[in-house]
């Protein structure tokens, strides 16, 4: 499974953005930046983003840590790294961003090295949730913040109806029209499997996390899990 999505980010890099902005209704830049606020990153922390894609929420980070800082983008796709290190390098100044390949699984970093970190819509994907909040915790100082941002199927039927109606009527076609049909069908079963706010919460005190509050955002159709090491 992690070789067929590791393919499919691959195949969808280069309109990963595009898509976002389709799928999120163009909100995602809000929640995104809601996400950075919440990690509690500050000037000269060192900062992580997991599932980085496009780079995104690394490069939001990164004025949040300022010069003094900095940040690694993490993602499994050497396609969206490479979309995210082009980005990077048009901004001014250049912000201070290590682009690292790896598993969310296995990360090749120490333990208790992060000051804050991000993820965005990569949990849906993570073949073990509770294996990547283990692997966050790790890394992360204590009294550290994370932020993982991610769709969700809403609790509301009509919202719920609302939501597949809009990916089987916009987001599917509009996909199949670039070309990425079935890169883009894998939406509706990933957000059918993503445990439901309380069990991310849940999940995330199992591995150790002292606090963990879920977020839900645009009518439940999004959420926020915002998760602290304890001091």
């Amino acid at each position: 499974m992690t070789n067929e999505i590791q393919s499919i980010f691959n195949r969808i890099a280069p309109v990963y953005d595009q898509l976002n902005d389709w799928l999120s209704l163009g909100q995602h830049r809000i929640w995104k930046e809601m996400a950075v606020k919440w990690s509690a990153a500050k000037s000269g922390d060192t900062a992580l983003d997991l599932c980085c894609g496009s780079g995104d929420l690394a490069l939001r980070l990164a004025r949040r840590v300022g010069a003094t800082g900095k940040v690694y983008g993490v993602d499994f796709s050497p396609n969206l790294l490479e979309t995210a290190k082009e980005r990077s390098q048009k901004q001014y100044p250049q912000p201070v961003i290590a682009w690292v390949e790896a598993d969310v699984l296995n990360l090749p970093f120490d333990d208790n090295q992060f000051d804050a970190a991000t993820m965005g819509y990569g949990l849906r994907n993570v073949k073990d949730i509770s294996r990547s909040l283990q692997e966050l915790y790790r890394v992360l100082k204590p009294g550290a913040k994370a932020a993982i941002l991610d769709f969700h199927r809403p609790s509301n039927p009509q919202l719920r109806g609302f939501q597949q109606w809009y990916l089987d009527n916009f987001v599917v076609p509009i996909a199949d029209y670039l070309g990425l049909k079935e890169e883009y069908a894998y939406i509706s079963p990933s957000l059918d499997r993503f445990p439901v706010g309380k069990k991310q919460v849940e999940l995330a005190h199992q591995v150790g996390f002292g606090t963990a509050t879920h977020y839900p955002i645009a009518n439940g159709m999004m959420g926020v899990l915002v998760v602290k090491k304890n001091e």
